[in-house]
């Protein structure tokens, strides 16, 4: 009996769950305002020259997402800004890491676990918060090579990114930053099991002649394709485009609709 009330429980919790995204999908996907996109820094690593890099962060480093994004979007026909980004500086609490694993129970508990931990800030917190709320965990170079996987919840409007703390990586770290930005609103991954950009959707010129080499990523495809087998990590959102099908989840106007 304890066991069916638990799975009663949790079930009307991932209903719960599934109507306030639907909501909150429909809210911050028609454009009739600009969305508040607030960014926080979290030290990841515990390191010293980690909260140094996060002492030298300000609201500047993050405008190229806002500009990016408010680009694209006048490219589309959306007739207002369509982000207004905000740092927000530092947060000594940390979201929960997403599991390594596959495990489809342990992701959705952890997302659960993180939905949670994002409402207590909100409600303990004295400042405004956003439409959508972006984590920053950054980790120095010196020990960390390589990142955890970044999730922002589609339709959740929070999303935990992986950063590293140094300058080097700034415009990469926009690029990421803004893919999970993309998460929260609907946009899906357009990259096989290999990282490599799906084609056409995960291309920025799907229809260009020769197709290779490309030179920009679509921000969900998340490389530049430069054969059928390799592709680079964009440096800097200079190098990408929001593609049509991205677009299209995301509610923006395609051919004038």
């Amino acid at each position: 009996m304890r066991k069916h009330l638990r799975y009663l429980i949790l079930l009307l919790i991932l209903l719960f769950v599934a109507v306030n995204e639907a909501v909150n999908k429909m809210r911050t996907t028609s454009w009739d305002e600009p969305l508040w996109v607030s960014i926080y820094a979290v030290n990841g690593d515990a390191r010293n020259a980690t909260d140094k890099y996060i002492d030298s962060l300000e609201s500047r480093d993050f405008k190229a997402i806002e500009e990016f994004v408010n680009r694209e979007a006048r490219r589309y026909g959306v007739p207002i800004e369509a982000l207004e980004v905000a740092y927000k500086g530092r947060l000594l609490s940390h979201p929960p890491q997403p599991p390594s694993g596959r495990n489809i129970l342990q992701n959705i508990w952890w997302s659960l676990k993180f939905r949670a931990w994002a409402t207590w800030r909100a409600w303990s917190s004295d400042g405004d918060d956003g439409d959508v709320e972006l984590f920053v965990s950054y980790y120095d170079t010196e020990t960390t090579q390589s990142l955890r996987h970044s999730v922002g919840l589609q339709g959740g409007l929070i999303g935990i990114i992986n950063a590293f703390a140094d300058n080097s990586y700034r415009g990469s770290n926009q690029v990421v930053i803004t893919h999970e930005l993309m998460h929260t609103l609907g946009a899906s991954d357009k990259y096989d099991a290999g990282n490599m950009p799906l084609h056409p959707q995960g291309f920025a010129e799907p229809y260009r002649q020769p197709l290779y080499p490309q030179t920009r990523a679509e921000i969900m495809g998340g490389r530049i394709p430069l054969s059928p087998l390799q592709a680079n990590m964009p440096q800097t959102l200079g190098q990408v485009v929001i593609g049509i099908h991205t677009a299209a989840e995301i509610h923006w106007p395609i051919d004038g609709s």
